[in-house]
């Protein structure tokens, strides 16, 4: 929208040429990301309080979480709202690339928001059945997994971490792995939010990882040196992880310890499967396991104890189940664990920036 009418513009203003750089959208795009939560938020926190939509407390969770019953939720709305219109503003809307992360966005954020306008609105306990939103995710990433294996000269062949000349190609099945890695980061940062802030940094380290691996995927000569996949528009993908990052610093004024506002699934299960999809995007689907290590951990946390538990008769490896609940029954305080997580995450982070020389 603005780019596109101020880019216009490049050959008579050149002031407009900064347009045509994805480093300066990408700057911009962070920073309205950014002020459109901020601005947003006392307003949405006042109006879900006056709807009385506020956080439901699971009665079997740990007894620290019960101040926070009534806590307004689904805040959500506003971090899709700020990186939606913050992309249509600043990213390259000719990309139909860009159209597929927002067609993640916006499909999984209303699977998230039903999921919610069910609990908190309806009153209805559990919301989407496990089965019916798991349904809808996986058709939803079909069709994502569909476009993206569509896109014109786009690789069907999976970057493996390390390993300069092991990619495999996955032909027509690469559709079936992309919607895996969709739904599987989607369902794993929805797992993770269950802390003040405790998704939202990891989230905000995630996209900024991205945003370095889309930029240099996208750049042809970067690419070469680095003996890393050319993905022909991919750099764009840059500018849409300013915006979730930008969205997520906005969003985390808000959310940090203690959290004026939680984001529920509006805001958790989009934001997974935006992730998700750049991560498939810029052919860099494996390192996602590196770079969202602690989404990962949390997850295969509940498999392990849900597992454990059936197969002998109630035992538990974890004294509960997503992982930072454990360590809260352990006596970490809640900050505690929060930002500890987080520097898991940084660490994390960096060994995955650091695979694109070691090869």
């Amino acid at each position: 929208m603005i780019y596109n009418l101020l880019y216009r513009l490049h050959a008579d203003i050149s002031f407009f040429n900064l347009f045509r750089y994805i480093t300066f959208r990408t700057i911009y795009v962070t920073i309205t990301a950014f002020l459109i939560c901020f601005i947003m938020g006392p307003w949405l926190i006042n109006k879900l309080r006056q709807l009385q939509i506020g956080q439901y407390i699971r009665e079997c969770g740990p007894e620290s979480h019960m101040g926070k019953a009534g806590t307004p939720t689904m805040g959500g709305v506003m971090i899709m709202f700020s990186i939606i219109v913050s992309t249509l503003l600043w990213a390259d809307i000719s990309n139909p690339y860009v159209w597929i992360v927002l067609l993640a966005a916006g499909g999984f954020g209303l699977i998230g928001f039903t999921d919610d306008y069910l609990m908190q609105i309806k009153k209805r306990s559990k919301g989407l059945s496990a089965r019916g939103k798991f349904s809808l995710q996986t058709l939803l990433a079909l069709a994502i997994g569909w476009l993206v294996y569509s896109s014109p000269g786009f690789s069907t062949t999976v970057t493996v971490p390390f390993l300069k000349n092991v990619s495999p190609d996955l032909g027509f099945g690469y559709i079936f792995f992309a919607a895996f890695v969709i739904v599987g980061c989607s369902n794993a940062v929805n797992l993770t939010d269950g802390l003040d802030g405790l998704a939202t940094g990891p989230m905000i380290i995630a996209s900024i990882t991205y945003m370095v691996f889309a930029y240099v995927s996208g750049h042809a000569g970067i690419a070469e040196y680095l003996q890393i996949p050319f993905i022909k528009n991919g750099g764009e993908m840059a500018v849409i992880c300013g915006a979730v990052a930008g969205a997520g610093v906005g969003f985390l004024w808000f959310n940090a310890y203690p959290a004026q506002i939680f984001m529920g699934d509006t805001g958790s299960l989009p934001l997974g499967a935006i992730l998700g999809t750049v991560a498939v995007i810029t052919k860099q689907e494996i390192l996602l396991v590196i770079v969202g290590g602690l989404f990962v951990m949390e997850a295969l946390s509940v498999i392990i104890q849900v597992t454990y538990f059936k197969l002998t008769g109630g035992q538990r490896i974890f004294r509960m189940a997503p992982l930072h609940h454990h360590f809260e029954l352990k006596g970490w305080q809640e900050p505690k664990v929060i930002v500890r997580f987080w520097i898991i995450s940084a660490m994390l982070a960096l060994l995955a920036v650091s695979t694109l020389k070691i090869r």
